[in-house]
């Protein structure tokens, strides 16, 4: 029975971590989808420099949403080193976008706003897969284990035990071993 309450609280703790990352991503997703065709299409700049852009104001806003509410209870392991392998993972998976976008645009030849964003589309949900696993290996670490729950037994009785006089004195020891301790009484 422990084991099926144990498998729950998982699950319900990786639908919670699921439903926050979708959210931050979905707005993230605006930001770098609408920056992108803004960028691609509003100001004519190159395919790949439209992406990369974005990618860096949306996964800024990523960053900030995950650390702070998808992943707050994880363990923060130094906002530094956070930072950096979140913009690393976050850079491989621009690459991964980068690379349908690439292929789709100079590879096939195709240059219009439909094939790009089908291929942006792509990537970006191939990226998003790798990065949702980066992030909970490498990035925001699990926390310390929660506290037992109270109702639960002990794994392992403890030893009985008898107070005598302000000292603790442990039952089934040899008397040596429950010696007062020397000095001034």
């Amino acid at each position: 029975m422990e084991f099926l309450r144990h498998a729950y609280r998982r699950l319900a703790e990786l639908a919670r971590e699921l439903a926050k990352f979708g959210t931050i991503g979905a707005v993230a997703f605006v930001i770098d989808t609408g920056g992108t065709n803004l960028l691609r299409f509003g100001l004519d700049w190159g395919p790949l420099t439209s992406k990369v852009i974005a990618t860096i104001v949306a996964a800024t806003f990523a960053y900030l949403g995950n650390r702070y509410w998808t992943f707050r209870h994880r363990e923060q392991s130094g906002l530094a080193r956070e930072y950096f392998l979140f913009f690393v993972l976050n850079g491989i998976g621009l690459l991964i976008s980068l690379l349908v976008i690439g292929f789709v645009t100079y590879t096939l030849g195709l240059q219009d706003a439909l094939s790009y964003n089908i291929a942006l589309l792509t990537g970006t949900a191939l990226g998003t897969l790798f990065r949702f696993w980066s992030y909970k290996k490498w990035v925001f670490l699990p926390g310390a284990p929660p506290e037992a729950v109270p109702d639960t037994p002990p794994s392992r009785p403890a030893a009985p035990n008898s107070q005598v006089n302000g000292h603790m004195y442990l039952l089934n020891k040899t008397s040596e071993e429950n010696a007062p301790p020397p000095g001034p009484r």
